[in-house]
């Protein structure tokens, strides 16, 4: 019996990955270091593994920005408006790199960056590949083969992780007519014999695919592109062992065609979907091992040995223990690094810490796990046994957990407690009425830039260096400087800039009974964006107001209308880390409730237009359709609960960004928020294809530019962008505004795209006879 992993954290311990790019994105060191940070990384992830016990330790899973860029990048899919940049005199690879992943506008070039969305259904997001009808594909960057050899000068023949090629095609978009993406199979296949090639002559033994589209409704020609793939790379590389990983669902009716590839092992994740297994079982061929997902690797809980051993078990009575192999279910990325380094216990406390495990906490459960199943496992680890079972029934026995109060509520919830009063009709004459706002209204999404400033004043607060009056007033000054900043520039509905707030999730958990925090729990959620998830362990309920305090003063510096900034509770669920004790659904409607209360608070504050922001909404959605309408369900009905308690003349919005929503969009419009705000400028307006057919009901505002990339847009390209919106959607309906919150922007780029964002409404404004773009 082995044990594996499939991937681990590459931000570093202490986020170094996110300040070394910073810093070279800013120009304040070079390229150089930043290879060297990342080195550093890579061989103490490596080590922490081999320390642990993995038997197989993976590489080419460390990314300086996003693993699917780093593919895009090694086959040569790079588009062709970055030829400048490839030639421009004394850049690096990692410039082009960068360049493509956030935009280049430097040296006389301006260059936008690739489309970024969700993965799957979890909160990273990737850089989308781009494809064209005559794409060629060809060895660009070595670093795969790099990190391999890199790794075996330290003693570690390492498992190099490759994204297998009908997922790599599948991930990506035709930005031309006339072709079928995985029809680029004949083309790409090549450049993977080529790296296979390269990896078997430094001494590979095996070589993981990731083929989480195994997970999805296929199509009859996208599964025998698998067929055929596995069958031509099998012929070619006879020596070379395959292990073939999926992971965030069940394989359902592509178990059939998973376990008839000519692969050497197959992964199921038996979190996420535990049901399957039987089935596998059955199917598996003669000599396939089958690689347990058993360990989460999306959450922060520790494992239940024993109900792992019994899974184990069952599996070695089928199979013997030769064709079995430990995993976490899928890559750790999307765990925090090392509970170790939470020490604070007013942060964390004893009790709850107790109940959890981080990414290095999981790689030694893994191996636990494989001492645990031997016949004579030593005292140390039965020890270890006996302190897990201890643990988990700590958790489920604790008076932390459940609140009477709360699930009563939850229960005695009706239909008008989901519903407005009135219908949008109703609503927006009333609205129209009391705001009286121009058409092609201007906003921002909520946050302004946190400056390092803004930052340290929270942390000198945190550290006794500053009192709570003293932080209230910087903020207090820095937030009317926000709302003047705004009136000079005329924005129709203002923000208050969030700047008392350290994260959109973080900042309300923070306020919420059954939540609690880490200090550097940190996951990455874009290249060098991190995010630290709250955990929600308990039944949720809100003591006090939340947000009213600071929404309130700013409405009182200004005539305009200020705009109340909330997170929803589909979001708060979706980017926390959730109680595995009860259905995701209970846990989503006891947060909704809570926002429902601060809603209703922020009215009686005098603040009529609440944005109440869903991103997360269509990341929650399970990867097989025939699973999508009771998700939905709930989760609608979740927005409703928040959002239904107000008077028919107070204006809800919404937000969503970075996320294919077309086919959902019946289930947004349920949700029957006044005002939508969405990401669809990197799509260059592709995301609002959707609404020539659907004639979408309430009003929208379909972002014009993008806020990932410090580049700034002129009037000109958001005016184009604007018109091309107009085309589907009527002028009485369409707002302006950025495509998310600009918190991690620059002040000055920040102010330079905003002006210019005004100025494309005005000149809508006037051109309102105009034809539109088709």
């Amino acid at each position: 019996m082995l044990t594996q992993n499939l991937g681990y954290p590459r931000i570093g311990g202490q986020r170094e990955l996110k300040k070394v790019c910073e810093s070279y994105w800013a120009g304040k060191t070079g390229h150089k270091n930043v290879l060297t940070v990342g080195k550093t990384i890579r061989h103490e992830n490596w080590q922490i593994q081999k320390d642990a016990g993995i038997d197989l330790i993976p590489s080419n899973d460390f990314s300086y920005y996003d693993h699917v860029l780093d593919h895009s990048l090694m086959f040569g899919a790079i588009p062709k408006r970055y030829n400048e940049v490839i030639l421009k005199q004394g850049n690096e690879e990692l410039d082009l790199y960068f360049a493509m992943a956030r935009g280049y506008q430097k040296d006389g070039l301006d260059v936008v960056a690739m489309e970024m969305t969700k993965w799957f259904d979890t909160n990273y997001h990737y850089i989308v590949p781009e494809f064209c009808k005559d794409q060629q594909f060809k060895l660009f960057s070595t670093k795969i083969t790099n990190e391999f050899y890199e790794a075996k000068q330290l003693g570690i023949i390492t498992k190099p992780v490759l994204i297998g090629p009908v997922s790599y095609l599948l991930l990506g978009k035709e930005k031309e007519a006339g072709f079928e993406k995985i029809d680029l199979l004949k083309n790409l296949l090549p450049v993977y014999s080529e790296i296979l090639t390269k990896l078997q002559d430094l001494g590979a033994e095996w070589i993981q695919f990731d083929e989480p589209f195994l997970l999805l409704d296929l199509s009859e020609k996208e599964q025998q592109a698998y067929r055929n793939t596995y069958k031509q790379l099998r012929k070619e590389f006879p020596r070379l062992k395959f292990v073939l990983t999926t992971y965030f669902e069940k394989l359902g009716n592509n178990a059939d065609l998973a376990t008839s590839l000519p692969v050497d092992a197959l992964h199921i994740d038996l979190v996420r979907a535990p049901q399957q297994l039987d089935e596998v079982l059955d199917m598996l061929p003669a000599k396939t091992i089958l690689s347990l997902g058993l360990v989460d690797g999306r959450n922060i809980w520790k494992n239940d040995f024993e109900a792992s051993l019994t899974i184990i078990q069952k599996a070695k009575e089928k199979l013997g223990d030769e064709r079995i192999w430990i995993a976490p279910s899928c890559s750790l990325i999307h765990s925090p690094c090392d509970l170790k380094s939470e020490n604070n216990n007013r942060v964390l406390t004893p009790e709850i810490k107790q109940w959890l495990a981080f990414a290095k906490q999981k790689v030694n459960e893994i191996a636990l796990l494989k001492s645990l199943s031997t016949d004579n496992p030593g005292v140390g680890t039965q020890y270890k046994l006996a302190e897990n079972k201890h643990d988990n029934a700590s958790r489920k026995t604790s008076t932390l957990i459940h609140n009477n109060i709360v699930k009563e509520r939850v229960a005695s919830i009706v239909e008008s407690d989901v519903q407005r009063k009135s219908t949008f009709q109703l609503r927006k004459q009333k609205q129209q009425e009391l705001l009286n706002l121009p058409l092609f209204a201007t906003t921002t999404i909520g946050s302004f830039p946190q400056t390092a400033e803004v930052r340290s004043w929270r942390a000198q607060l945190k550290k006794g260096v500053i009192t709570q009056a003293q932080y209230d007033l910087h903020i207090a000054e820095e937030t009317e400087k926000a709302v003047k900043w705004q009136e000079d520039i005329n924005l129709d509905v203002l923000v208050h800039g969030e700047f008392e707030r350290n994260d959109m999730v973080e900042y309300f958990g923070e306020q919420l009974q059954g939540f609690t925090f880490t200090q550097n729990g940190w996951v990455q959620s874009y290249g060098s964006r991190c995010v630290k998830p709250p955990i929600i362990y308990g039944d949720v309920s809100r003591p006090n107001a939340m947000t009213v305090k600071w929404s309130a003063y700013a409405q009182s510096l200004t005539d305009k209308w200020m705009k109340g900034m909330l997170t929803g509770p589909v979001t708060i669920l979706q980017w926390s880390f959730v109680r595995n004790d009860q259905p995701r659904s209970e846990t989503c409607t006891q947060i909704a409730l809570a926002i429902r209360d601060e809603v209703c608070d922020l009215e009686n504050a005098g603040i009529k237009i609440i944005q109440i922001d869903e991103p997360a909404i269509r990341e929650g959605l399970p990867l097989r359709k025939a699973d999508w309408t009771a998700y939905l369900d709930w989760a609608v009905k979740a927005f409703r609960i928040s959002a239904s308690g107000v008077q028919d003349d107070t204006q809800i919005h919404t937000h969503m960004c970075y996320s294919e929503f077309n086919d959902i969009i019946q289930s947004i419009a349920d949700m029957d928020a006044d005002v939508i705000t969405i990401e669809t400028s990197r799509s260059q307006m592709e995301l609002l294809d959707v609404f020539a057919d659907f004639k979408y009901p309430n009003e929208i505002g379909p972002g014009v530019y993008d806020i990932h990339s410090p580049r700034v847009p002129n009037k000109d390209e958001m005016t184009y962008l604007l018109k091309k919106a107009r085309a589907v959607i009527p002028d009485t309906q369409l707002w302006v505004n950025p495509d998310c919150g600009l918190k991690t922007r620059g002040w000055d780029e920040t102010k330079k795209a905003l002006i210019e964002m005004v100025a494309a409404a005005k000149e809508m404004r006037a051109t309102i006879a105009e034809p539109v773009i088709i």
